[in-house]
């Protein structure tokens, strides 16, 4: 029989990160993905926040990591760390750098490579399902179902988004031949 584990404070704090992390990429997949979502003010407000809440997500982050690090008393230099945790420790340092230049500041001086840098957030999409699936494996609580339907939504969602531009553009190129 199924035994769900409880929830710990560093995974509710890890769920609410990814929600976090979700929120910031699902106004552009709602748009292109389901064009009359453009008419409710959803993926409006969620742009409007967009910084805020990757901010959050990384603040979220950073409360599930440093739990889990006191609570596993990490060696960061044992490698078989890096090993384990390669993953997490990737998509933190994703988010790092995406939280760091989440300013106009950044935006104004790294110009066309703010977008390249922030592209990385779909790299650390992947990498959290990645993460949630291997560190979630074998140890389900009430939440571990949410966040693997809810990170793979949105991949579902980011793919698809990802073949309609592609169409849209083969589309626009057929149109100038």
């Amino acid at each position: 029989m199924w035994k769900l584990n409880t929830v710990s404070t560093a995974n509710i704090l890890g769920f609410l990160a990814l929600f976090s992390y979700i929120l910031t990429i699902l106004p552009t997949c709602l748009k292109v993905v389901f064009p009359s979502t453009r008419k409710t003010k959803i993926p409006v407000l969620l742009l409007k926040f967009r910084r805020q809440l990757g901010i959050l997500a990384f603040i979220l982050a950073l409360g599930h990591g440093w739990i889990l690090i006191i609570k596993r008393n990490l060696d960061f230099l044992d490698l078989k760390t890096y090993t384990i945790y390669i993953q997490g420790i990737s998509t933190f340092i994703i988010f790092i750098f995406l939280a760091a230049t989440s300013n106009n500041w950044s935006v104004k001086k790294l110009k066309k490579n703010w977008c390249r840098l922030h592209q990385l957030t779909y790299l650390a999409m992947f990498l959290l399902a990645w993460h949630i699936c291997d560190k979630m494996f074998g140890q389900w609580s009430l939440i571990t179902p949410l966040a693997i339907i809810s990170i793979f939504v949105i991949i579902v969602l980011f793919l698809t988004r990802r073949y309609l531009e592609c169409q849209d553009k083969y589309s626009q190129m057929k149109k100038f031949k």
